[in-house]
């Protein structure tokens, strides 16, 4: 049992408010889920530049001139603005798979979250709230983010087994149910080149999204195909650089809600993550149908 939360503003009024809705929606759901959380969040970029989300448990020694030394190995200027145990690395968005290789190489200890232009992701153990505090999610801006609070029951309690998972530049994922063939499939999308690094079944769902996208699926596509290769019980949201995606498996157990209105789209695994949204009592509310893919972007 896992919570999930999910908001895609049409309204850019609302922009300057999303981190604090998005954390209230996912303290919310804190019995859900109380071993991790996470939220990623989609927000402005500058042309020509990407963000690398990284962590370490250490991040006072191991952010020490970090930007600099990584600077110097990609030949560019990176930028670096530390928040906790995570730090966000701005560099040149053509040198962007090369900083995460020398980051590789440069500590093994530094974690990479997420990278892309826009997404940002955070994520470690503990209670909702306290998640939420250190990372001072509530004063974040943007267009739309993602959630989740997990209780594990596939993998270790770690930051690594955190959700939300991103495997492809602004793409991540969050989940709620439990895949029986990660192990077959993560063996496969390994030998296609595809990088996974925990044993947790729902990055092996996102890494095959990034694969399916790699090989020409659009995201639709991509979340179509899921429900025939995928086997187990599910609930996904998925993040994008230009909006979010939902589908159910075919028996759609997990429990799930949405509401959208002229200002915004909201998931939520129960109704009380969205009772505190404007004007949700005008909204349409249903819950997601069996096996059917959902998208909005801008």
């Amino acid at each position: 049992m896992c919570g999930i939360v999910g908001l895609f503003l049409k309204d850019t009024s609302l922009e300057a408010d999303l981190g604090r809705m998005l954390s209230e929606m996912l303290v919310t759901m804190t019995d859900r889920g109380p071993d991790s959380a996470g939220i990623a969040v989609y927000n402005a970029h500058q042309e020509g530049q990407a963000k690398i989300t990284v962590q370490a448990d250490h991040p006072q020694t191991d952010f020490d001139g970090l930007e600099k030394k990584l600077g110097k190995a990609i030949g560019a200027s990176v930028k670096m603005d530390v928040r906790d145990t995570h730090a966000v690395l701005i560099v040149p968005q053509a040198s962007l798979n090369a900083a995460m290789a020398e980051l590789r190489q440069l500590d093994p200890l530094i974690r990479i979250m997420g990278h892309g232009e826009s997404i940002e992701i955070y994520k470690e153990v503990g209670l909702p709230e306290t998640v939420v505090s250190r990372f001072d999610i509530v004063k974040m801006t943007g267009t739309h983010g993602i959630g989740h609070t997990r209780m594990a029951t596939e993998s270790a309690v770690t930051t690594m087994g955190a959700h939300p998972f991103n495997t492809g530049s602004d793409q991540c994922l969050v989940h709620n149910g439990s895949l029986s063939n990660h192990n077959s499939l993560r063996r496969k999308l390994r030998r296609e080149n595809i990088r996974i690094e925990t044993d947790n079944d729902t990055e092996v769902a996102a890494a095959y999204l990034t694969w399916k996208l790699q090989n020409g699926s659009s995201l639709g596509e991509a979340l179509e195909s899921s429900l025939h290769d995928l086997d187990g019980f599910f609930t996904f949201v998925v993040g994008t650089k230009d909006g979010f995606g939902v589908v159910r498996d075919p028996i759609a157990c997990k429990p799930a809600v949405m509401a959208e209105t002229e200002s915004y789209v909201a998931f939520g695994s129960e109704y009380r993550a969205l009772v505190n949204l404007p004007n949700i009592e005008q909204a349409q509310v249903w819950e997601p149908e069996p096996a059917t893919v959902y998208f909005w972007n801008h």
